[in-house]
């Protein structure tokens, strides 16, 4: 009885997983060229998933519209741009993401930095089998900002930390003329108000297309008011 009722579970997901990518593939423009990369990305992470923790297991059933099409926003949010950066990449969201729908755009890549190795070796195989536009890089963050060197246009964080957080982290790229696009949810209102105690910035909130409560925040540019605590 307990093994049927495993298959019930194993074949609701399967179809709720279906479905979800059903609704997001057919909203997508160039679904033909993206489909066959996010159908392995998203093959390998739910094989990873079993080991490593890559996602909340309650958004399992609707990974495609909780993650996939969270992430695919930010593209139309930056459409012309190919130099990107993600940080805290966990299971490549939004980054890996960008990166397979960028793979046949001349000079694209996407850096993800993720200082997990675990979760490093996980984004190494999935741009393997994806043949997405990316780089890993398993280090730190700070390390990662402090010595990267390349053009970069666009900073992408979800899920990472609070917005002065961020701010810090990403601020050397910000510095070079890189814009900033991170996913955040319903408390962002907060997270400005807690940031600009630190921080002058030009920021423009966008409402997200995935979660009704949540919110892009774009940061144009930003300079800090008050110098971070020393270590010592």
């Amino acid at each position: 009885m307990a093994k049927a009722k495993h298959q019930k579970t194993s074949r609701d997901l399967e179809a709720s997983l279906a479905a979800d990518r059903t609704k997001v593939i057919e909203s997508l423009n160039d679904s033909r060229e993206i489909a066959p990369r996010l159908d392995r990305y998203v093959a390998a992470l739910l094989q990873w998933q079993a080991t490593t923790n890559l996602i909340a297991p309650s958004t399992i059933p609707e990974l495609w519209s909780r993650h996939i099409a969270d992430s695919l926003q930010l593209l139309r949010l930056a459409p012309d741009a190919t130099r990107w950066v993600d940080l805290g990449s966990g299971g490549g969201f939004p980054g890996l993401v960008i990166a397979c729908a960028l793979a046949d755009k001349p000079r694209a890549v996407v850096h993800l930095v993720e200082s997990n190795l675990k979760k490093a070796a996980f984004l190494r195989e999935a741009v393997r089998l994806t043949g997405a536009s990316a780089r890993v890089h398993a280090v730190r963050i700070e390390d990662f900002v402090d010595g990267f060197n390349e053009p970069v246009e666009i900073v992408t964080a979800r899920a990472l930390a609070s917005l002065d957080n961020l701010l810090d982290k990403a601020y050397p790229l910000l510095k070079r003329g890189a814009q900033a696009l991170f996913l955040k949810g319903q408390d962002v209102e907060g997270e400005l108000t807690a940031a600009s105690k630190y921080w002058t910035m030009d920021t423009e909130l966008i409402p997200s297309i995935t979660d009704a409560g949540g919110r892009i925040v774009r940061v144009v540019s930003a300079q800090r008011l008050v110098p971070p605590p020393s270590d010592g």
